[in-house]
């Protein structure tokens, strides 16, 4: 588990286009652990999209991973992720598989969504909730944005954890 000030460790996961993705990138990087089936990631989902449009130009690197046991949610599968991002599609940030859960264990994922805010280093800088309401689409993901806007601008983020809120990350037995 990595904590605030920590470096974050690097992975290559398979997207749902069969894309090795690495990550963190180059850039400031924001990693959301998330999932098909909760009902607070889905809540939030359009809202971290959004992010990773409005901030790509800015340089911001953005990754979905889904963690989750897909023999004990089969609607967390790869297929089924494969399926969803074909329907909704095209998203402005790659949806990863993160099968042997590594990356979730060492990120120290809780929960779908748990979000995490890199610097170009690839130093944590934020770790928590996209907002305050998963139910309020009017929080925009604001303190994602928050701590992304002070990432960018070279300061520190002024709240630099808040707690994750969402179903538990689903791990293998």
């Amino acid at each position: 588990m990595i904590a605030i000030g920590d470096k974050a460790p690097s992975f290559t996961l398979p997207d749902t286009s069969d894309a090795d993705v690495a990550f963190p990138g180059s850039g400031p990087t924001v990693v959301v652990f998330t999932c098909n089936h909760c009902p607070y990631a889905l809540a939030w989902h359009e809202r971290v999209l959004t992010v990773a449009s409005d901030y790509e130009a800015r340089g911001v690197h953005t990754v979905l991973v889904n963690p989750n046991d897909a023999e004990r949610f089969p609607r967390d599968s790869f297929d089924v992720m494969r399926e969803r991002v074909e329907r909704e599609g095209p998203w402005p940030a790659p949806y990863l598989r993160d099968e042997s859960q590594e990356a979730a264990r060492a990120y120290g994922a809780k929960t779908t969504p748990d979000v995490f805010v890199l610097d170009g280093d690839g130093i944590l800088r934020y770790r928590g909730a996209p907002d305050a309401d998963h139910m309020d689409e009017a929080q925009n993901a604001a303190w994602l944005r928050n701590a992304l806007d002070a990432v960018l601008d070279g300061r520190d983020v002024t709240e630099p954890e808040t707690k994750p809120v969402g179903c538990s990350v689903k791990w293998r037995a």
